[in-house]
């Protein structure tokens, strides 16, 4: 083999060798510190809107084997799920290192049953009694009191990805006409104040009194009437308890947010969203 040939060979080695050493690191940072999300769905409106990307931090209530990165590509036939990579540690019910989430964190988890990604807010922590009666929050028989502010308004047209119509309280809107939302500030016994939108009556405005069990949580959207969260049973399609070991991290601070089909498509990022804080 000649020198240069030698030299070339060495080359691409030293290549490949970076590349797999970059790819072992970022996969650490991922699993240990944060994972990018990007907001596919309008549940957590006016929180989260479609197409915002932020960074979840996984230091926050330590870590299970849900922090082990999911890489799902449909379009290459990619499907790597955390519970390919750390499933053996579902044999414990703790987290290691783990802290307390509180009362209106907003939170991403796993589902319970089919193991996909979700963004809700945590309403009732392991003991908590929660009930909806007429599109009122009671914590433990206590109101969370809701100060209606203006509206929350948007225009009718597809949202991100998936090309989703926004829903509308009221009559029907065409495409181009603005969608309006009543929205109130809810406060929590705990203190916590956030925005929660309203479209209209919904099953999920009234029911039964759940009671959390221990080592599980109850999260619920802000957009109160669009969001499958732990109002309804798994066996319904619905969220239901989650358990601790299946948080990934609390959601702090939103990066950029896109308003078209992509995240690429850096010409339609909103102004108003860098670097905002998730309250």
């Amino acid at each position: 083999m000649s020198e240069n040939s030698a030299k070339k060979q060495g080359g691409i080695l030293e290549t490949i060798k970076t590349v797999v050493y970059a790819l072992l690191l970022a996969g650490l940072f991922r699993t240990l510190f944060f994972q990018p999300f990007w907001i596919p769905s309008g549940s957590m409106k006016d929180t989260l809107l479609i197409g915002d990307f932020l960074f979840v931090n996984k230091m926050a209530y330590g870590y299970s084997y849900a922090s082990c990165p999911s890489v799902i590509i449909p379009a290459v036939g990619l499907n790597i799920d955390a519970n390919d990579i750390c499933g053996f540690l579902q044999r414990g019910e703790g987290r290691l290192l783990g802290g307390e989430p509180k009362a209106g964190d907003v939170v991403v988890f796993r589902h319970p049953v089919t193991g996909r990604d979700y963004i809700k807010r945590l309403i009732g922590l392991p003991g908590d009694k929660i009930q909806m009666k007429d599109g009122v929050l009671f914590i433990n028989d206590i109101e969370a009191k809701q100060e209606l502010v203006e509206p929350f308004v948007e225009v009718m047209e597809p949202q991100g990805p998936f090309g989703h119509r926004p829903r509308c309280e009221g009559q029907a809107v065409g495409d181009g006409g603005l969608c309006s939302k009543s929205r109130a500030i809810e406060t929590l016994p705990s203190g916590v104040s956030h925005a929660v939108l309203n479209i209209g009556d919904s099953f999920t405005d009234n029911t039964a009194v759940f009671t959390v069990p221990d080592g599980h949580y109850f999260f619920m959207g802000d957009n109160r009437d669009n969001s499958s969260d732990s109002r309804v049973p798994q066996v319904r399609g619905g969220v239901g308890f989650v358990p601790a070991k299946d948080i990934i991290g609390r959601a702090d601070r939103i990066m950029f947010s896109s308003a078209g089909r992509s995240m690429l498509f850096f010409w339609q990022w909103r102004s108003d969203r860098y670097f905002k804080a998730i309250k």
